[in-house]
């Protein structure tokens, strides 16, 4: 796997380069801007891009800006977003589109952070468990969520981490059929019904989320 890293503090970004190159993965650019990013992209064609939401030159979103420039490019490509804050704003622009949004102080836990590099690498998408839960938080009474059990919204929460069926019955410890059953509930009760155009699992997702 070949990735580009696009982070303005130089230690974060040496030690990015450092675990990923660990893990098996080879950086081919490692910038420091958002128009670095994009031309580091369309020159090298990375398998992967790993993203900070905030860099020069007015350190607000100028990164996030440019991860979308990039999937504009290539609508597919895997993008690793980090943030040093929760910023929830963000979180809508990312989710259902095959990206991770992590939290800077995840890369501390090294395993769990390769786990969301190789899930986003793969397609798949990897949602901060803060964010999700600062997400919650802010959603209304009276939507269709109130219908889940307890243990359907355990079930929902670790699917927008972007956990698989075989992961949630492993973190709550019950079998892989349970958490099937549940999920079958979840797309019941949130009115899912199945479609080949529509991915249940994101839709259920961005309900969750509020959007």
């Amino acid at each position: 796997m070949r990735v580009v890293i696009a982070e303005d503090s130089v230690l974060l970004r040496e030690g990015l380069a450092r675990l990923l190159a660990d893990g098996g993965f080879e950086t081919v650019a490692a910038v420091s801007d958002g128009p670095a990013l994009v031309s580091a992209v369309l020159e090298h064609e990375p398998d992967l891009a790993i993203v900070d939401v905030r860099m020069p030159p007015s350190h607000t979103d100028e990164g996030l800006r440019a991860a979308l420039k990039v999937r504009a490019a290539r609508p597919d490509f895997p993008i690793l977003v980090l943030s040093q804050y929760v910023e929830e704003r963000y979180a809508g622009e990312l989710i259902g589109r095959a990206v991770g949004y992590l939290l800077k102080e995840r890369v501390a836990d090294v395993a769990e952070f390769m786990e969301a590099v190789r899930e986003v690498a793969a397609g798949g998408t990897v949602i901060d468990p803060e964010v999700v839960v600062q997400l919650l938080s802010r959603r209304r009474r009276g939507a269709p969520l109130d219908l889940l059990s307890p243990r359907e919204r355990e079930v929902l929460a670790l699917m927008a981490e972007g956990r698989s069926n075989t992961a949630i019955a492993s973190r709550l410890v019950v079998t892989e059929g349970a958490v099937e059953k549940h999920v079958s509930g979840i797309f019941a009760k949130l009115a899912l019904g199945p479609a080949p155009e529509d991915h249940r699992r994101v839709l259920a997702v961005l309900t969750y989320l509020g959007r």
